[in-house]
């Protein structure tokens, strides 16, 4: 594992803790950020149950970060803060949205926001100011979490993690 991914890594966690089954949250059983039905589809066994996920392995929980979303959104591409941003964004709202929101902040044109990382999203990442887009997307992030409708629920914890991952990436981590 890379440093930056370590680094981000552990950032995450402080916000993902350990085991949640709350109704109200559509992610239903999760531990350490992971719901059961990523971890079924990890370990290709659709029979895993909720203690299995309450029981996920620091090792595996990983390994999942590592590979779905670290290594999926192209994280290592990118300047120190930017990676944390398109990281933990992708861990809370999803690899696909949190890359939307990065092409959006790069003021790609609405047909190529695609939410891949390709060669077009890396070029105009690695051009970018890294404290200008940091910052871009610190509001379009609050913009998206402000749309959902669990927002009067969630929304002040969002808003708090959005907060801490915005002032550690501007620190550089």
């Amino acid at each position: 594992m890379s440093d930056r991914f370590s680094t981000c890594l552990a950032l995450t966690l402080e916000w993902e803790g350990g085991f949640a089954d709350d109704p109200r949250d559509p992610g239903g059983a999760t531990c350490c950020g992971i719901t059961l039905s990523t971890y079924q589809h990890w370990a290709e066994n659709p029979a895993l149950g909720v203690d299995d996920i309450r029981n996920i392995t620091k090792e595996t929980v990983a390994a999942i970060y590592s590979t779905n979303y670290w290594n999926a959104m192209r994280c290592d591409a990118m300047a120190p803060g930017v990676d944390l941003m398109l990281f933990d964004e992708g861990v809370n709202a999803g690899c696909g949205r949190s890359v939307r929101l990065l092409q959006t902040a790069l003021q790609f044109p609405p047909a190529l926001v695609d939410g891949c990382v390709g060669p077009n999203t890396i070029a105009q990442a690695t051009r970018a100011d890294p404290t200008t887009l940091i910052r871009a997307l610190g509001g379009l992030q609050l913009s998206f979490y402000r749309s959902l409708p669990t927002f009067a629920t969630f929304g002040t914890g969002w808003t708090r993690r959005l907060q801490n991952r915005q002032a550690a990436a501007l620190s550089g981590c």
